[in-house]
């Protein structure tokens, strides 16, 4: 069987403005980046009226080494939906270097279900994050100018709460010490490094709704503070107005396609475990805009991407899902009920039905906590047995939910088929309980405290007995509150291996408790984060990263991006 990349590129992809003419962007819109890709001018939305389509979110159960493939699953269901007539826009997000790297690898789907150019999705694309990180480090450079040049606001060097960014996994740069060689070369101070996709930049850009709006919130930022404690933000640093024309195009959403020709915009990257894990809600707007089916997606398990796309891509842009796609995979599934990954090939009923609580767990809060019709979709792989599949749909269906077996990697769109037709049948007309986007519940009132916000999404959504605030985050909480940030939503940053903050429990474990340990305000992107266990915003390398495989010929073709 062919890899990945060597699927990608034995196909020609068509030509971009031909990729646009299908749903209506006229070529004044339309920013081309050589053949196959292309930025759309945002001004197609508030120029043009579209009624808006249907709107589908595809996620996942948590992830484990046996794979899940939600962007699989994500372009293979597009493109099942473009088969069956529909006209469907797909809307992900784009690929962070660190991970492609280093363990994840590439992000453009898998098998027959890709979006391509996958290479250059993968690398440098549109040169958006090289944006996002060059506003991120320009504001971090003005407000060392600052406390350099006489700090007239009077900003204390161990209250500073802006980092660098840099998008790749490098852990040499979590803690670091600046400003040394003397009085020309700044004021010494600790300082850290996180990956661009962690920045606050990066989250503002995936939230905001114009180009005004992503220039108010970049002054929002909060900086650091003051000798009194007095929050300091870009706009103190008179920084916005710059960070804006560095991102002025780099906001325009990008608009590839999948291998069978249909629209995708790629756009934005947040980690979903340290961030809010969705694109650009321009790129979804977009694909609203102008297809009667947007396909999307939100990064790792449902407690992290599909919590956060609802609890705050939702709240903030005013969206409302049609239908909720939750990917699992058998493999995967046995792996939760405790297989190691040489074994997962075996049937094992017993290790399956342990395991399957993990999904039944992700299903109920989508029917149960936010009131969303669901269906679940098994990505198929060859050495599921029926036995297997048979399990897992009996125990969905004792939920009232759906379950379409997805042969999309290796069929593309015609393996898509049965899971967009359940999608159709959920959007039109709801679920038998009769759940549709008009039951759509958050899973927390925006009125709780900071404290009651965080206990209700451990609670609710993974399960924990309660919640362990140390007291540095109680500290926080009480001075972010008092400042008037606490009735923003939160951003949990938790590991993506498990529904706690362990990432050893598999399954659907129970009898724990979730640790804070810090919290702070990403006041421009308009939540709270919440940082618990030993998650990092800073990833590292492992011992045999995937770069090791990543290769170029003398003729410019790229292999090993899977």
């Amino acid at each position: 069987m062919p890899t990945d990349i060597e699927i990608a590129q034995s196909v020609t992809p068509q030509p971009i403005n031909e990729i646009a003419d299908k749903v209506g962007i006229d070529d004044s819109y339309l920013e081309c980046y050589g053949k196959y890709k292309a930025k759309v001018d945002y001004n197609i939305l508030r120029n043009e009226e579209h009624a808006p389509g249907k709107l589908v979110l595809v996620t996942a159960i948590n992830p484990t080494p046996a794979g899940e493939g939600k962007t699989t699953t994500t372009v293979g269901l597009a493109d099942g939906l473009a088969k069956l007539g529909k006209n469907v826009v797909v809307a992900l997000r784009e690929p962070s270097l660190g991970p492609v790297f280093g363990v994840k690898g590439g992000a453009a789907g898998g098998g027959y279900a890709q979006v391509v150019p996958m290479e250059d999705i993968n690398l440098h694309f549109t040169g958006d994050f090289h944006a996002i990180g060059a506003a991120n480090n320009l504001l971090a450079a003005l407000l060392d100018a600052h406390i350099q040049n006489g700090n007239q606001l009077g900003i204390d060097v161990r209250k500073i709460t802006w980092k660098r960014v840099v998008d790749m996994n490098d852990r040499q740069l979590r803690f670091i010490v600046d400003g040394l060689g003397g009085k020309a070369n700044g004021v010494p101070r600790e300082d850290g490094f996180d990956i661009t996709v962690a920045s606050e930049v990066m989250a503002i850009f995936c939230l905001a709704t114009s180009i005004s709006d992503l220039k108010e919130r970049l002054g929002k930022i909060v900086v650091g503070y003051t000798y009194d404690d007095k929050p300091v933000t870009a706009h103190d640093l008179h920084a916005e107005g710059a960070m804006t024309a560095l991102l002025k195009d780099a906001l325009k959403p990008n608009l590839v396609q999948t291998l069978e020709g249909t629209p995708a915009f790629v756009h934005g990257g947040p980690f979903a475990n340290i961030a809010h894990g969705c694109n650009s809600i321009m790129a979804t707007n977009m694909a609203m805009a102008l297809g009667d089916y947007c396909i999307t997606e939100a990064g790792f398990g449902a407690d992290l991407g599909a919590e956060k796309f609802l609890d705050i891509k939702c709240r903030l842009a005013g969206l409302r899902p049609d239908a909720v796609v939750v990917v699992a995979t058998v493999r995967a599934l046995k792996n939760h009920g405790g297989v190691p990954k040489d074994k997962l090939n075996d049937e094992n009923l017993e290790a399956l039905e342990a395991g399957l609580p993990n999904l039944l767990q992700h299903v109920e809060n989508i029917t149960n906590v936010y009131n969303l019709p669901c269906v679940v979709a098994i990505n198929a792989f060859p050495t599921d047995t029926k036995a297997e599949l048979d399990l897992v749909e009996a125990k969905c269906k004792e939920l009232g939910v759906n379950v379409a077996l997805s042969e999309v990697w290796a069929k593309g769109g015609e393996g898509g088929i049965k899971l967009a037709e359940e999608v159709i049948a959920l959007c039109e007309h709801g679920d038998d309980a009769g759940r549709s986007s008009s039951t759509f519940t958050f899973s927390y009132d925006s009125n709780l405290s900071i404290a009651e916000k965080i206990e209700a999404i451990a609670k609710r959504i993974y399960r924990a007995d309660g919640v362990v605030f140390e007291p540095a985050a109680q500290k926080e909480m009480a001075q972010l509150e008092a400042l008037g940030f606490g009735d923003m939503p939160v951003c949990m940053a938790k590991t993506q291996y498990s529904f706690s903050d362990d990432q050893t429990k598999l399954g659907a474990p129970r009898d724990f408790t979730i640790t804070v340990r810090q919290v702070k305000v990403s006041a421009g992107a308009g939540f709270i984060v919440a940082l618990t266990g030993s998650i990092m915003t800073m990833p590292g390398l492992g011992k045999t990263p995937a770069a090791f495989n990543i290769d170029v010929d003398e003729t410019g073709k790229i292999s090993g991006l899977f």
